[in-house]
C-alpha cells in the first residue's frame, strides 16, 4: 500500500503462451465477475451503512471478506493460518509484499488498511484500496494531530486498523527496517491503556520450479503485468499468515521498543514459518 521498494532486480516474465492464456482466462473470469457483482453491492450499502450507523459498519466487511477468499483462490493462492488473530481492540502490523497482501489479509480477518494518500490514484490499486474502506493518511506535519485523531476514533470505534510499517513493498523473501512514526499513534491518552499490536507475518511460497520472488511487487513493476503473471502461473502456491502474540501498547517503553519487538516478531516468522513466543 505505499512505494514499492527497488533493491532488487525484479525476476523476468514468464511468457505468455497458450497454456497461460487459458489459466488466465479460467482465473480471471471468476475473479471479474464476483467483483462486477460485489463491488457495486458493497459501495452501495455503504452509504445507508454510514448513515445508520456511523463509523460502526455491521454488512460490508462481510462482503469484502467473501470477495477475498473467492479472489485467493481465483489467483491460485492457497491460505494457511497460524496463530490466533486477536479478539481486543487494536491494530496489526504486518510485512509487505505485494499487492495480493490486500486480499490475502482481508481473507482472513474483517479489518482496514493504512495506506498514504497517494495511493488513491495508483492505477488499480488504489480502485481496490478504497473499495475496501482504506484509511488514508497525508504525510504532513500539519495534519499529524487530525491523522492521530482519525486513528483513534476509528479504533475507539471497533475498526481493526492494519499497517505496513516498512513503508514499502518487497520481494517476500526479506523485512525491511520498521518505520516508527505511525507507531505514535498507539500512544494516544485515548488509546495507550486499551490498544495491543498484533504481528503479522505473510510467508509466501511459490509452486514447485518458480522464482521464490514471483509473488512480490516492487520496483517500477506495473499493477497489470504483475497481474497477469499470478493469473498464469502453473499450479497453485501458498501464503503462510502467522498471528504472532498480540502486544500490550500500555507495557511497551515508547514507540521504538513497540516497534522493535514487533519487527523481530515479523522477521521471526518469515525465516522460521513459526510464531515467534513473546516472554
Amino acid at each position: 500500500m505505499t512505494e514499492p521498494w527497488d533493491g532488487a532486480s525484479p525476476p523476468q516474465p514468464r511468457g505468455l503462451g497458450l497454456a497461460e492464456w487459458m489459466r488466465i482466462v479460467g482465473r480471471g473470469g471468476p475473479l471479474v465477475l464476483v467483483l462486477l457483482i460485489c463491488f457495486p453491492l458493497l459501495l452501495l450499502l455503504r452509504g445507508p451503512e454510514r448513515l445508520i450507523w456511523g463509523l460502526h459498519r455491521p454488512v460490508t466487511p462481510y462482503i469484502t471478506q467473501f470477495v477475498c477468499r473467492v479472489a485467493c483462490w481465483c489467483l491460485g493462492l492457497n491460505r494457511q493460518l497460524t496463530g490466533t488473530p486477536m479478539r481486543t481492540p487494536g491494530a496489526y502490523v504486518a510485512n509487505h509484499v505485494s499487492w495480493l497482501d490486500i486480499f490475502v489479509l482481508n481473507a482472513g480477518k474483517r479489518l482496514y488498511f493504512v495506506a498514504k494518500d497517494e495511493v488513491r490514484g495508483w492505477s488499480g490499486i488504489g480502485w481496490l484500496a478504497r473499495a475496501t474502506g482504506t484509511v488514508f493518511i497525508r504525510r504532513h506535519r500539519a495534519e499529524a494531530a487530525a491523522q492521530t485523531k482519525l486513528f483513534e476514533d476509528r479504533l475507539i470505534a471497533g475498526h481493526q486498523l492494519l499497517f505496513f510499517p516498512e513503508g514499502t513493498s518487497t520481494d517476500g523473501t526479506r523485512v525491511l527496517p520498521f518505520k516508527t512514526t505511525l507507531f505514535a499513534a498507539f500512544f494516544a491518552d485515548r488509546l495507550k491503556d486499551r490498544l495491543w499490536v498484533q504481528p503479522v507475518t505473510l510467508k509466501y511460497q511459490t509452486p514447485e520450479g518458480v522464482d521464490p520472488r514471483h509473488y512480490g511487487w516492487w520496483g517500477d513493476m506495473d499493477f497489470g503485468p504483475s497481474l497477469l503473471q499470478v493469473l498464469a502461473t502453473p499450479g497453485r502456491g501458498k501464503v503462510e499468515v502467522i498471528y504472532h502474540p498480540a502486544l500490550k501498547v500500555a507495557e511497551a517503553e515508547n514507540r521504538k521498543a513497540l516497534a522493535k519487538v514487533a519487527e523481530t516478531s515479523v522477521r521471526h516468522g518469515l525465516e522460521t514459518g513459526a510464531s515467534l513466543r513473546q516472554p
